[in-house]
C-alpha cells in the first residue's frame, strides 16, 4: 500500500481488502487528474481488479468517493481523539491535549497527504452530491477538538471568551492548511520542526496567560 496516497484500513477479509485497494487507486487517480476526468475503468485497472468488481463494492464511482471520504476522515477523527485521550491518560492539561491532536493532525497527513489535499478542496466545493455527507463527517472530527477546549474552560484551564466552535473549526483548519504548505512548498522541514511552530502558536493564541 502507498501509504502516502490514501488511508488504510485494519478490517479483515477479502471485500475490506479490496475496498481499501479501490480507496487507494481513486484517491490517487483523482489527485492526479481531477474526480470528472477519472473513470471507473482507470480505479479498476490502477486497483488491479475487474471493472464489475467496482460496482459490486460501490454503486458508483460518486458513490466510492463519498465512501473514500466518510472513511477518510473518520481515521482522522479516531487520531485525534486517541491523541486526546492519551494525553489525558497521562495527566496533562486540555492545552497538552489540543497539542498532542496538532500533532496526530501531522501524522496523518504526513502519511495521507493525497487525501488530504481532496479533502480541502472538497470543503469548498457546494455542487457535489456527496456534500452533505462531508459536512457530517468534518464536524465529527470538529466536535473531538471542541469536546477538549470545552472542558478546558470548565475546568479553567482556558479563557471563557473562547468561540468554542469558531475555535475548533480555526485549529482543525490550521493543521490541514499548515500541513499542506509544508508538504507543498517546505518539504525539507521535519514533522517535529512543524509541530513545533505550530504548538507555539497554540500556546500562545489559544492557552493565553492560563
Amino acid at each position: 500500500m502507498e501509504s502516502s496516497n490514501a488511508p488504510g484500513g485494519t478490517g479483515g477479509g477479502r471485500r475490506e481488502a479490496t475496498r481499501q485497494k479501490l480507496y487507494e487507486a481513486a484517491v490517487t487517480l483523482i489527485a492526479e487528474q481531477g474526480f470528472s476526468a477519472t473513470t471507473v475503468d482507470e480505479i479498476a485497472e490502477r486497483a488491479g481488479v475487474a471493472k464489475g468488481t467496482v460496482y459490486y463494492n460501490f454503486a458508483s464511482k460518486s458513490v466510492l468517493f463519498e465512501e473514500l471520504l466518510r472513511h477518510g476522515v473518520g481515521l482522522l477523527t479516531a487520531s485525534l481523539r486517541e491523541a486526546a485521550d492519551r494525553s489525558a491518560e497521562g495527566g496533562g492539561s486540555r492545552v497538552d491535549a489540543l497539542d498532542a491532536m496538532i500533532r496526530a493532525g501531522l501524522v496523518f497527513i504526513d502519511r495521507y497527504p493525497s487525501f488530504t489535499q481532496l479533502y480541502v478542496a472538497e470543503l469548498w466545493r457546494t455542487n457535489r452530491a456527496w456534500q452533505s455527507t462531508l459536512m457530517v463527517v468534518r464536524q465529527e472530527a470538529v466536535a473531538v477538538v471542541e469536546k477538549v477546549l470545552r472542558e478546558g474552560v470548565e475546568a479553567d484551564e482556558l479563557s471563557d471568551e473562547i468561540d468554542i466552535g469558531l475555535t475548533a473549526s480555526a485549529l482543525v483548519g490550521m493543521v490541514l492548511v499548515a500541513a499542506l504548505d509544508w508538504k507543498a512548498f517546505q518539504p525539507e522541514r521535519s514533522l517535529d520542526d512543524v509541530h513545533a511552530a505550530l504548538s507555539r502558536l497554540l500556546q500562545g493564541r489559544v492557552s493565553g496567560n492560563r
